[in-house]
């Protein structure tokens, strides 16, 4: 098996900002792909989502080498096999994940996969795990993103950077279930381990906030609260399964929020998600949630960022705040579960798709996504 090209779209400089229509820091070009080495596989990629982490990585908020092929939320099918793979075949169709769990290291082996030490490591170089670099552009190596690199016709990543999933499933909704899904539906199901009954809130509604308001749903958590600061968000939230909605520029958006779990000195829901990846939505979730209550952080935010907390409120009012990565997720076990309940009608994904694109819409898409009038749009490849 040889080189082939495919068409894909590469950053070479990180911190440029829009409106990306004019300042363009995408370059489609015809892209050289390895073929896989020991323990890889090749995939045709079917769909791939845009999500925040994309821009994140072209505006500088989370840096990462250049040149390099963005994108991490795809789905497609596996056309080529390294040697040692035994997990895939030729023609599986498969979901891609944005960190590869080698299964081997303390992490992994204790069950905490996203942990994964040479996972992290070859994620923090834009390389498949191992190190490896498997794209070239005249000559010139280019980075995978998040091991992934997925807005790319074809890619060549590790066989630990893919869910082999049921054929069938149309691939721009497969194709979420690699990241928003598994990050907002792991943080409710895997990290808050949300119960019927329970209330919850939602900060940020972007494609891993929906996700999660979703899935706690599908948990049975009776009082689920949407905010954010966009109205268009607040109403889409409820088509969503909100039970209600907050905007956190209200100036009593907190007693709004104590009002509705009951009010007095113990309202506040019982888990409080922060999805938004900046300082002012960690400190309103934590908040938000009541005493005795818990905080889950999934939103990433930029590096250099600091939270302030009142430190005695942590142990007065014996608060839990932990983070999420990946939803703390197994993704191997949990994405054929997360699309076993969609086809159940139990976790509504579809609702979360927006449009379907080329590949060189993706500055316009950018745009959209910049001023939060988009949870997914996916571009498919034909």
């Amino acid at each position: 098996m040889g080189p082939v090209t495919a068409r894909a779209a590469v950053l070479r400089q990180s911190g440029v900002r829009g409106p990306y229509v004019e300042t363009r820091p995408l370059a489609f070009e015809e892209v050289l792909v390895e073929p896989p080495g020991f323990g890889e596989i090749q995939v045709r990629v079917r769909a791939a989502s845009l999500c925040h982490s994309d821009l994140s990585a072209i505006n500088g908020d989370r840096p990462w080498p250049v040149p390099l092929v963005i994108g991490h939320e795809a789905a497609g099918e596996v056309i080529g096999l390294g040697e040692g793979v035994s997990r895939f075949s030729i023609g599986d169709a498969v979901a891609m994940v944005f960190k590869p769990f080698c299964g081997q290291c303390l992490p992994c082996l204790s069950g905490r996969g996203v942990l994964c030490e040479p996972g992290g490591a070859s994620n923090a170089t834009a390389s498949l795990l191992g190190g490896y670099q498997r794209l070239r552009l005249h000559g010139q190596t280019l980075h995978h993103h998040m091991g992934v690199a997925a807005f790319s016709e074809v890619v060549t990543i590790s066989q630990h950077s893919a869910v082999k999933i049921r054929p069938g499933l149309p691939w721009e909704i497969a194709a979420l279930f690699g990241c928003a899904v598994l990050t907002g539906a792991g943080a409710v199901f895997n990290t808050a381990g949300v119960r019927p009954g329970q209330s919850v809130a939602v900060v940020g509604l972007g494609g891993v906030g929906c996700s999660s308001l979703l899935a706690a749903k599908a948990a049975g958590a009776t009082i689920r609260i949407a905010v954010d600061r966009l109205p268009a968000k607040l109403e889409m939230a409820v088509r969503l399964g909100a039970t209600h909605t907050v905007n956190p520029a209200d100036s009593d958006a907190l007693e709004q929020i104590r009002a509705i779990t009951g009010g007095g000195s113990l309202g506040g829901v019982d888990v409080a998600f922060e999805m938004a990846g900046v300082v002012p939505a960690l400190d309103f979730a934590y908040r938000a949630a009541k005493k005795g209550g818990l905080m889950v952080s999934a939103g990433l935010p930029n590096p250099s960022a600091q939270w302030p907390l009142q430190a005695v409120s942590l142990i007065a009012d014996e608060k839990t705040v932990k983070g999420s990565y990946m939803g703390s997720a197994v993704p191997i076990r949990d994405i054929p579960r997360y699309i076993d309940l969609y086809q159940a009608g139990l976790l509504p994904v579809d609702l979360l798709l927006g449009r379907t694109m080329a590949l060189e819409d993706l500055h316009e898409a950018l745009d959209a996504l910049d001023q939060g009038q988009a949870l997914r749009q996916v571009v498919v490849f034909r």
